[in-house]
């Protein structure tokens, strides 16, 4: 599991560094040359290394960003706080970000639950959130939430239709499921992507459309459920309208109908309100019969 440490601050050992190196140098130049050289030139030898030293252990932690420490292949811990720090020198330390990152998958095409090919694509907000699952249980994990991601888009779009033509409610769809699609996708991210230390906050379809191949079919399908739907509504208006004439016709007893004249009125009312082009009156002068 990953284990936070907290080392020191290393300013106090910056300046002890440049104190070291400063007076090793003194040394080396003051004394190299004199009697006394065989005791100040080792001296200044060893402040040089022990300045170099110092200042290897030194290390800069930005704002959400983080250092993974290791010891000879031992996890130590993991370094989150901000600003100049000193560990031990020897430590190997890999930085590892800690800030939210995009990804946008490319167009994939693939099957809806119904067999229809479609293209599919989504963008991703991710963050590292265990950097020793980050680090040591995968071997890449920019690369592993990308793959990752893939399939989880595959597997989205095989589980749901891309649109129900048939019934709008039967079923959810990835074209109108909207705020559940996303959530569905953002958990099955999640799920994948917890042995990788990463979390996903959101995961959102950005591109859904047929493929080329049966993208013209699918629009001509679209436009005649589109016009059967319209006319629908345009003929069960016509009844309406049909049947409010005959009743204010019969109540205010403005003419008598019987079953054969209503049968004709309605047929005319019907061609006039559901036509698509404006009737041609016709007029009669003789009678119904005649």
């Amino acid at each position: 599991m990953e284990k936070i440490i907290r080392p020191i601050s290393g300013f106090l050992i910056l300046l002890a560094a440049l104190a070291s190196l400063a007076i090793g140098f003194y040394l080396s130049v003051h004394f190299g040359g004199t009697e006394d050289a065989s005791l100040y030139v080792p001296v200044s030898i060893i402040l040089f290394v022990l300045s170099v030293f110092l200042l290897k252990g030194l290390t800069v932690i930005n704002p959400n960003q983080s250092n993974v420490c290791t010891f000879f292949g031992k996890y130590i811990g993991t370094i989150k706080e901000n600003g100049l720090r000193f560990v031990n020198p020897f430590y190997r330390k890999q930085r590892v970000s800690l800030r939210l990152n995009n990804l946008e998958s490319s167009k994939l095409k693939v099957n809806d639950k119904l067999g229809n090919p479609i293209e599919i694509a989504v963008v991703i907000v991710w963050q590292v959130s265990n950097t020793y699952k980050a680090v040591f249980e995968v071997t890449n994990y920019e690369q592993y939430i990308k793959i990752q991601s893939e399939a989880a888009i595959r597997h989205l779009a095989v589980s749901y239709p891309y649109d129900n033509m048939e019934d709008e409610h039967a079923s959810l769809t990835l074209r109108e499921g909207g705020e559940k699609v996303t959530e569905m996708l953002t958990g099955e991210l999640n799920d994948r992507c917890a042995e990788a230390g990463i979390v996903v906050k959101e995961a959102r379809i950005s591109h859904l459309a047929y493929a080329a191949e049966i993208a013209g079919a699918m629009l001509q399908r679209q436009q005649a459920t589109a016009i059967v739907a319209a006319r629908f509504k345009i003929v069960e208006g016509a009844v309406g309208m049909v049947d409010l004439a005959l009743e204010q016709l019969s109540a205010k007893e403005i003419v008598q109908l019987d079953e054969e004249r209503k049968a004709a009125m309605v047929s005319n009312l019907m061609v006039v309100l559901c036509g698509e082009k404006a009737a041609t009156p016709v007029l009669n002068t003789g009678t119904l019969y005649q």
